[in-house]
């Protein structure tokens, strides 16, 4: 199996992660450290330049970092976070997927204020009163992506269970135990005509 090319369209840190990974799952260990730097570079795609004299991976990582195709990368990955938006599962949406994608670019963007974190999660709520008025109440105090996330799934899980239009609902009395059910022979004459309910 060959390892991919270095082409900036993956983090640096990632990139380098992978290709140690690589090393060690193919144990190329008989190859001394520099040698490792030296594959790492020949694997580097021909567009990009980097300057001469990296010998270890931390310099090869600055390098990446400091070339053109890394800002790209980021701000590419900023442009994604500002257009990215929540769609809820009610409307056929993967919250598990949605924070996933709202981290991954967080990252590749090299974002790690959690006000920042929490400004492009806002912005990619849907525009209800529900979602807005939540959001501020339950993120005021909110200092780790663990409590941002956890916080999110709160206001997904009670939004999920409001009632809203085309919502199915039972209606139970108290004191008899029965349920509210509707009478099929039973429309109203006037108004909306709807089916009658007993």
């Amino acid at each position: 199996m060959d390892f991919p090319k270095y082409n900036g369209n993956i983090h640096p840190d990632e990139w380098i992660k992978g290709f140690k990974n690589y090393l060690e799952y193919y144990k190329i260990k008989q190859v001394c450290y520099e040698d490792h730097v030296k594959i790492a570079l020949s694997l580097m795609d021909s567009t990009i330049s980097l300057p001469t004299g990296i010998d270890n991976f931390e310099k090869l990582r600055n390098a990446f970092k400091g070339d053109i195709f890394f800002t790209i990368f980021k701000n590419t990955n900023k442009r994604k976070l500002q257009s990215l938006k929540y769609i809820p599962e009610s409307r056929d949406g993967d919250t598990s997927k949605f924070i996933s994608n709202l981290l991954k670019l967080c990252y590749n963007a090299e974002i790690n204020d959690i006000e920042v974190h929490k400004k492009y999660l806002y912005k990619s709520l849907p525009m209800n009163d529900y979602f807005s008025k939540e959001f501020y109440k339950k993120m005021e105090n909110v200092n780790s992506i663990n409590e941002l996330i956890k916080k999110f799934e709160d206001i997904v899980i009670e939004e999920s269970n409001l009632i809203k239009n085309e919502s199915i609902v039972a209606l139970k009395h108290v004191a008899s135990g029965k349920y509210l059910s509707s009478a099929e022979n039973f429309w109203y004459q006037t108004g909306s005509e709807c089916q009658l309910e007993l």
